[in-house]
């Protein structure tokens, strides 16, 4: 198998708003690589979030190629993408979205509901991705109850939970303070190096851009040359 695990091809990505055409992404062409940490960096509207999304089929190109994990994202249905994307994505949101009647370790383990897990080995999952983060004494607690960097990790735990073969994080550290920046950008650099996680990361901080093995540039939709 390739060691290239995200290669896009003269990819384009259109909206239309108020009945005019924009736009997102021009002809972004990219190879990611297995076990790489890539920072995607640019102003706010250059791309950077609307090629992520692509990759973690949340998302449909207008146009161009993308393949993914050997997958053609393209070719697949609505439902087929839904599978994969379970099976194969885990996703870090800026804003956490953890849900707030949930535990912390309950929300790690809503993932786990989707696949064919036993009660006790979905516990057992959630109890070691808590613990790789390290908030295995955060386990009963509300998201109300932690601070936003305890939430974060708490949403980097359930987006590792179920060892996904990709690690997608959109300015996982744009709700942080500086200190609790630092705690989950070293936690990403850990997943990545000790545990061979290869992620993608948006940001426009160029301290976050730091952590990554490899920055790639975005601007006004167009992917800047290396």
């Amino acid at each position: 198998m390739s060691d290239v695990v995200i290669r896009t091809n003269m990819l384009n990505k259109e909206f239309v708003r108020d009945a005019e055409r924009v736009v997102a992404l021009k002809d972004a062409s990219i190879e990611i690589r297995r076990g790489e940490f890539v920072a995607l960096m640019g102003p706010s509207g250059s791309g950077k979030s609307t090629l992520l999304h692509l990759i973690a089929a949340m998302d449909k190109a207008t146009s161009g190629e993308i393949d993914v994990l050997g997958e053609n994202l393209s070719a697949l249905s609505d439902s087929a993408i839904a599978r994969w994307r379970n099976a194969h994505i885990g996703f870090v949101f800026q804003s956490f979205n953890l849900i707030p009647v949930l535990t912390a370790h309950e929300n790690v383990e809503l993932p786990l509901k989707l696949t064919g897990l036993s009660k006790s080995e979905r516990q057992t999952h959630a109890n070691t991705a808590l613990k790789l983060v390290g908030l295995e004494d955060r386990m009963g607690h509300f998201p109300r109850q932690l601070s936003g960097g305890q939430e974060q990790r708490v949403a980097i735990a359930r987006a590792i939970v179920t060892d996904p073969d990709l690690l997608l994080c959109d300015e996982p550290t744009g709700n942080l303070d500086a200190k609790s920046a630092q705690e989950v950008l070293t936690l990403l650099a850990k997943l990545n190096k000790e545990f061979n996680k290869t992620i993608v990361m948006v940001t426009h901080d160029p301290h976050a851009a730091q952590f990554a093995s490899k920055v790639r540039h975005l601007d006004k939709g167009e992917l800047l040359p290396e």
